[in-house]
């Protein structure tokens, strides 16, 4: 066996057993549940041990873990459990959208354009093409969690190649890829403000000149190195792990015959669904572009936001994208079903919209049992102090120049695994960080673009992330056995080459001076 075989082996193997630990877990319902009262028993072991820090961001203020199994915080538990489910940030996010993904999955939209796409692009483009399309879904901030991944399965089922292997490559793209885009997003105006406040610490003066674009040109070419990338590592690892997919006769009937035959030619009347589909999709968005675009729109942001991209970026509409998504695939839907006659009424598209909740009750599960856990972690204070100890740890290191970076990155990769959130995460780390690196020599905008590809990088392997449930939802309509493990394994190759080849550039990238956005130096 030569060398390279010996090495891809034994990494094969690696991921076999990562696999095979991890399913070792139990069913992820059960996991969050149990996570749940762990987070119960620990709050309850440093509260009473008077476990504190200070918060950064705060002015300093003291916080304490909180006992959750207290005469207090038994209340809390019971009061809370109502609130947590309905208000666990997925959720209304997830069964939203697929109302109107829903609809025009069933009516043999997707289906239809399934086939165009493949027709229309040459196959060894269509992985590269996924993880394009979910590195850019981030202008549409958590929608192409729900949209893209599923879409993909069923573009790779419809080729006769392995579904997962396409899920993989559009989670990857959507969550990996979460902080590159040719476009400014949501994401880059709450970076901005946090970095901000942070350099307020050591240059008021300075951070006044932080402006939302601050990490754009960096983000910018990062869309082309991390397409490249996701697109080797589908190629060359995940999808030959997985192999061939065969359906069972059970799985027939659950998936529409539309969608997993195979692509050859287009039906005249699925040509004409989509030609009156797409008219529908250029009015729809036409329409939603008056609501922003024009000076007196009225979900453009407030003038006094200073910039005509600050009033775009910073505004009501970008806080819609996810109505706005799921009617954008409602209309098209029933524009195509009613040309195609797969919709003649008004309860046909009730029933499309009625099953596709029902296909949705694994989530609804999963979502009650995350929402008590994540709502427990939170309310403990466990992951502000896990945040800034964890913190404390690299700032205690006295480490400079490259390796600071690095171990910055680190750091904020294992942070990610007990804080899901972005803008938390750097909500606590950024009064830290920054200032740090500020009187290093770094500007805050660097130290900004190392928090992001570090947790962009990480996202798509810890099962904290708030969607990874959704994943797992989507992945076992493929196979039922699937768990924990088989997707972090899966999803694992993806996580290190982007964080390596990512990592690689920035630090290249600072060592060259190259602005990250305008205005925007590597060095303070």
């Amino acid at each position: 066996m030569d060398e390279s075989k010996k090495k891809h082996g034994l990494f094969q193997r690696f991921l076999d057993f990562v696999e095979w630990l991890g399913n070792k877990l139990p069913h992820p319902v059960t996991l969050f549940a149990i996570l749940a009262v762990l987070t119960l028993v620990f709050s309850s072991i440093f509260g009473i041990l008077g476990i504190t820090v200070t918060h950064p961001g705060e002015g300093n203020e003291e916080v304490a873990v909180k006992n959750l199994l207290n005469a207090e915080g038994i209340s809390y538990i019971f009061e809370s459990m109502t609130d947590n489910f309905i208000n666990f940030a997925p959720l209304g996010v997830v069964l939203l959208t697929m109302l109107g993904i829903g609809v025009a999955e069933r009516s043999g939209l997707i289906g239809a354009a399934l086939k165009a796409f493949v027709l229309a692009i040459p196959k060894n483009l269509i992985t590269a093409g996924l993880v394009f399309a979910g590195i850019m879904s981030s202008v549409a901030s958590d929608a192409g969690y729900v949209v893209l991944p599923p879409l993909g399965a069923l573009l790779y089922l419809a080729l006769g190649r392995h579904p997962l292997a396409g899920l993989a490559a559009a989670f990857a793209g959507v969550s990996a890829g979460f902080s590159a885009n040719l476009l400014l997003s949501g994401t880059d105006v709450m970076l901005a403000e946090l970095t901000a406040a942070g350099a307020t610490l050591i240059d008021p003066a300075y951070a006044e000149s932080i402006n939302v674009a601050m990490n754009w040109y960096f983000i910018a070419v990062s869309v082309f190195l991390l397409t490249f990338v996701g697109w080797f590592v589908s190629a060359k690892i995940v999808e030959p792990r997985l192999g061939s997919f065969t359906m069972s006769k059970e799985q027939e009937e659950d998936l529409s015959g539309e969608d997993v035959e195979g692509i050859q030619t287009l039906q005249p009347v699925e040509k004409k669904g989509l030609i009156l589909a797409f008219i529908s999709v250029i009015v729809g968005l036409i329409l939603a572009a008056l609501l922003v675009v024009l000076p007196n729109s009225p979900m453009r942001g407030s003038d006094e936001l200073g910039s005509y991209m600050d009033t775009i970026v910073q505004s009501p509409f970008m806080s819609s994208l996810v109505p706005i998504i799921a009617i954008l695939f409602f209309i098209p839907g029933v524009v195509y079903g009613i040309v195609t006659k797969s919709i003649k009424n008004d309860k046909d598209v009730a029933g499309q919209m009625s099953d596709t909740m029902a296909s949705m009750g694994m989530f609804i599960v999963l979502a009650f049992a995350a929402g008590q856990f994540v709502a427990y972690f939170t309310e403990s204070n466990l992951g502000l102090v896990i945040g800034v100890y964890g913190a404390q740890l690299l700032d205690s290191m006295s480490l400079t120049g490259v390796p600071l970076l690095i171990g910055f990155m680190l750091v904020t990769a294992l942070i990610n695994l007990f804080i899901g959130s972005a803008s938390a995460k750097w909500a606590l780390m950024a009064p830290i960080f920054v200032p740090i690196l500020m009187q290093l020599g770094y500007s805050p905008e660097l130290t900004t673009m190392a928090y992001r590809v570090a947790d962009s990088s990480t996202n798509i392997i810890t099962p904290l992330m708030t969607y990874f449930a959704i994943i797992i939802a989507f992945a076992q309509k493929y196979d039922k056995n699937i768990g924990i493990g088989t997707l972090i394994s899966v999803m694992l190759p993806y996580s290190i080459c982007f964080f390596f080849f990512w990592a690689v550039m920035l630090i290249i990238w600072s060592l060259l001076g190259l602005p990250l956005g305008p205005d925007s130096p590597v060095h303070y």
